[in-house]
């Protein structure tokens, strides 16, 4: 082991509007800004050996990560009172051991501009960015471009928002009202992966 100092570890929880899902945040950044990671079930975290670790508790049903948080989102037969805990306690234990949560080879933020995106699909990622972005954050998830064809966009919604039962509410009511608002060609807003 290497003399490297090492900051102590301080988790919080927050809640968000999905009743299943909290928001366990850490006192440094996880990931890079803008980079997230979803696990739906323990066969897709592979790469992710916190998420498969989490998933060997039988009420874990999806694990996400961004910036300083990961949320879990647990089955409907648990109270968080009973499991926060064990969850909190096993991500600062994991942590603490100075285990990567992630092992890949290159982290790349996933909503960055491209050079083949369009005019209109850059200003449709701005205007997620930039007014969207925030706030599905603080809420434990994540919204990102997927795709722009005949008026229709297609964003992803990950982590708690995932499976929430107000995401439905905010895609139309917030996201695709500001979208058309914004950006004229844009007639409707879709959500993959709730």
């Amino acid at each position: 082991m290497d003399a490297a100092i090492k900051q102590p570890i301080n988790i919080y929880t927050e809640s968000n509007p999905n009743p299943n899902s909290l928001k366990f945040v850490v006192n440094f950044m996880l990931l890079p800004e803008g980079v997230s990671r979803d696990f739906p079930d323990k066969e897709n975290a592979a790469n992710a050996p916190l998420a498969a670790e989490l998933f060997d508790f039988p009420y874990v049903k999806r694990v996400f990560y961004m910036s300083n948080f990961i949320t879990v989102t647990k089955s409907d037969d648990k109270e968080w009172m009973e499991v926060k805990g064990e969850i909190q306690q096993h991500i600062k234990a994991f942590l603490e051991a100075g285990k990567q949560i992630l092992i890949e080879e290159n982290v790349e933020e996933d909503h960055a501009v491209k050079d083949t995106d369009t005019d209109l699909e850059a200003k449709i990622k701005g205007v997620l960015d930039e007014y969207i972005r925030p706030a599905v954050e603080m809420d434990g998830g994540a919204i990102t471009f997927d795709s722009f064809q005949d008026g229709k966009v297609k964003v992803l919604l990950q982590g708690a928002c995932s499976g929430c039962p107000s995401s439905t509410i905010t895609l139309k009511a917030g996201i695709e009202n500001l979208l058309k608002r914004m950006v004229p060609e844009v007639q409707e807003v879709e959500a993959e992966g709730v």
